[in-house]
């Protein structure tokens, strides 16, 4: 089957397609037919080796030395199930799916486990959109919902709210009950507020701590050094959370959880086959939808990653020709 690959870190230009072996279906595991599957900022750091908050060192021990432990990146997917391993009962051959995986995802086959991040993607949506939602509408409703715990009626401003993240931020938060602000640049006024936003805040003009205004919940998509500053715009019992897991950001949470007032919150988001089943009742409602800025073709994969790091708004999408020849189909 064809794939994306690549044999060491660097720019856009180490990614190549190339024939690899057919992954085979184990035991609990289903086949998907991929067709669609975006470069995330996530596919972005692991090709090129950057890894902020852990460091060079530190990534490149995680991840691989000299090159991805795994070489066919990707890690977000939908399609079609072509082959059920022994013992699935979950799905059938032939459903629409929707997840997210450790890597892989680029290629035209992919085998995952039935009871992982994976879910059936609703009636009315297509492929593409179900695969460009995961990455950052999983990790907005993890830290919205379950790490702030957004209530109906609070206020909550979404730092970098134009970015893969932040998008889903402003959808989520509004889905949650609240009033939301977005932050972002003058040029994304629009489309932040055709996903929910109520007011917004250019940052090339404007620093929101110094307006005089407070919020309940700062979701910061854009970096974990902010607290300090966004406490003086928090209510009491706000709460900042932020991506980005810094040794500075989680002291600020420690030292805040002893105090009263506003508090700094971190985590991780990590899929899970419950997350996505609650992403596609998202997916349904209409309560969430993608951006999607361009689409490249498997064969253009490079080109995909240098749109991603031109600073495309928008999710960037891989089109993946189905591969019938290759897979079982009953």
């Amino acid at each position: 089957m064809k794939a994306a690959s690549q044999s060491n870190y660097g720019p856009p230009s180490v990614l190549k397609v190339q024939e690899v072996e057919r992954p085979s279906v184990g035991k609990g595991q289903i086949l998907i037919e991929v067709h669609a599957s975006p470069v995330t900022h996530g596919d972005r750091r692991l090709r090129a080796a950057d890894f902020p908050g852990i460091g060079a060192v530190i990534g490149r021990l995680m991840f691989g030395v000299f090159a991805p432990r795994y070489p066919v990146p990707g890690t977000m997917f939908a399609g079609r199930v072509v082959e059920l391993g022994e013992g699935v009962t979950r799905f059938a051959v032939g459903d629409r799916v929707f997840g997210s995986c450790d890597n892989g995802a680029h290629a035209e086959l992919l085998a995952v486990d039935a009871g992982s991040a994976v879910a059936h993607i609703p009636e009315g949506i297509d492929t593409q959109a179900a695969a460009a939602t995961p990455y950052g509408a999983v990790t907005a409703l993890v830290f919205l919902r379950d790490i702030a715990k957004v209530q109906p009626g609070e206020r909550v401003l979404v730092v970098g709210a134009a970015g893969g993240v932040g998008r889903y931020g402003v959808q989520i938060a509004k889905h949650l009950g609240a009033t939301v602000t977005a932050v972002c640049g003058g040029r994304d006024a629009d489309l932040v507020r055709d996903l929910g936003a109520r007011d917004v805040i250019d940052y090339k003009t404007t620093d929101y701590t110094q307006t005089g205004a407070t919020w309940d919940v700062v979701f910061d998509t854009v970096t974990g050094a902010g607290f300090s500053a966004a406490r003086t715009c928090l209510s009491d019992g706000g709460r900042y959370v932020t991506l980005y897991m810094e040794l500075r950001t989680l002291m600020q949470g420690l030292i805040s959880s002893l105090s009263s007032g506003p508090k700094a919150k971190a985590g991780v988001a990590m899929g899970s086959q419950q997350l996505l089943s609650d992403l596609a009742e998202l997916l349904a409602a209409g309560s969430v939808r993608p951006t999607v800025a361009q689409t490249f073709p498997l064969s253009r994969i490079g080109e995909a990653h240098a749109a991603l790091e031109a600073g495309v708004h928008g999710e960037v999408m891989v089109a993946i020709q189905p591969a019938l020849r290759l897979a079982k189909v009953s």
